[in-house]
């Protein structure tokens, strides 16, 4: 099963983002800001990258350049997840690296359904 990180600052979200993909059999860590969220990126590898735009220590839109800019991990797959939902930032969020954007409030169902799409357990 796919090995995912999640960084959210929001507990509650995190929470309920973790226990929905655990329930999967999916095999998750999680950082509760860009700085956790980083150090665990350099350390371990992973098939999916959930960073949420707006976090103490370091911005989704931080941790997207400093992933695509590290010559081990620049090929890791990204999703931001963010209520700044406007066509100009996602967008940005695009441009910047993500691979894929997805604006919160979300349904785990959403969620956990583009998950299995981007790790290629939908079949």
């Amino acid at each position: 099963m796919a090995r995912i990180l999640l960084a959210e600052d929001e507990e509650i979200l995190r929470m309920l983002v973790a226990d929905t993909l655990e329930e999967e059999g999916y095999s998750l860590e999680e950082a509760a800001d860009g700085e956790e969220a980083l150090k665990k990126m350099l350390e371990h590898e992973y098939d999916l990258i959930l960073l949420d735009y707006m976090m103490p220590g370091y911005t989704g839109l931080e941790l997207i350049e400093k992933i695509r800019n590290h010559p081990d991990k620049k090929n890791a797959k990204i999703m931001m997840l963010s209520a700044k939902s406007q066509a100009a930032d996602q967008e940005r969020v695009l441009d910047a690296g993500a691979d894929y954007f997805m604006a919160k409030p979300f349904s785990p169902i959403q969620l956990l359904e583009k998950i299995k799409e981007i790790t290629g357990q939908d079949e």
